[in-house]
């Protein structure tokens, strides 16, 4: 059976990790926390180094936040690319810009590995074999890490070739955090008009036929002003909005696209997430 190792064991790691032991395809683990598979059942211990990881593993699946965290991971006499063999393959699960990904894929193609593109979606039920792939690569090499994909998630989609996965989970951040700026002002709106804006944002969730939402933020419990459990969540959406659109802005600017609401919601972040 195919053999994966996973890098990063955050929420998307840890739950893709998770299912893939359950499906017994998992061979290592490995993150900078040495503790951090400790809880996660079924999963073995973090391994030594990611060059170790990669020795155990026909695919790679590389879950760190950044770009300059997956070069890093990949890069040195500990690194990945350090294993490298023609039959290894990487599937990059972080979002990261387009020209990060560029200068990540002439790693790889100069190391003779190959590079699977893979923005995911639905992060919360990662351990339920629910993210949603969307992959940029070529019908050869999805078909070589797809057995892996089916491992851990609820569908794979192909988006196109190199790199169309990343665009589309760009593009696909755009509607998300587009969609937070709509409930702000929304909530802003309605609170104006003496609306119970929880009552709202219910009903919104209860119509929408889907996770999530535009109310997503605004309709929590947790006041983020006074309440310092429910601010550290909206930071942390908040740096993912900074880091996901200034993505989204470089694919626009490259595409000669316009994007002002992206330009508005990374401008008035703070606002969108509820933080001011």
């Amino acid at each position: 059976m195919i053999k994966a190792g996973v890098i990063g064991l955050g929420v998307i790691g840890s739950g893709v990790a998770l299912c893939l032991a359950r499906a017994g395809m998992l061979a290592a683990v490995y993150d900078v926390r040495k503790n951090a598979a400790d809880e996660l059942e079924g999963v073995p211990p973090v391994i030594s180094s990611p060059r170790e990881l990669a020795e155990k593993s026909d695919v790679v699946i590389i879950a760190v936040v950044s770009a300059e965290q997956t070069i890093d991971v990949l890069n040195g006499p500990d690194g990945v690319l350090a294993a490298a063999r023609p039959d290894l393959n990487i599937v990059l699960v972080a979002t990261v810009s387009l020209e990060a990904l560029q200068k990540i894929r002439a790693l790889t193609d100069a190391a003779g590995v190959g590079l699977v593109d893979c923005g995911v979606t639905g992060g919360q039920a990662a351990r339920t074999n629910g993210l949603v792939c969307l992959v940029g690569a070529t019908p050869e090499r999805l078909a070589a890490v797809k057995p892996v994909l089916d491992g851990f998630a609820k569908s794979v989609a192909h988006m196109g070739g190199p790199n169309a996965g990343m665009a589309a989970k760009i593009a696909r951040n755009v509607v998300v955090y587009g969609c937070l700026r709509a409930g702000y002002e929304g909530a802003s709106l309605a609170r104006a008009a003496g609306v119970d804006v929880r009552q709202l944002a219910q009903v919104i969730e209860d119509s929408s036929g889907g996770v999530g939402g535009p109310m997503m933020l605004m309709g929590r419990p947790g006041d983020p002003l006074t309440n310092p459990d429910e601010a550290k969540v909206r930071e942390y959406v908040l740096g993912l909005m900074h880091k996901d659109l200034d993505a989204a802005l470089d694919l626009g600017k490259a595409l000669h696209i316009p994007l002002p609401l992206v330009e508005l919601t990374q401008a008035t972040g703070r606002e969108t997430t509820g933080l001011k």
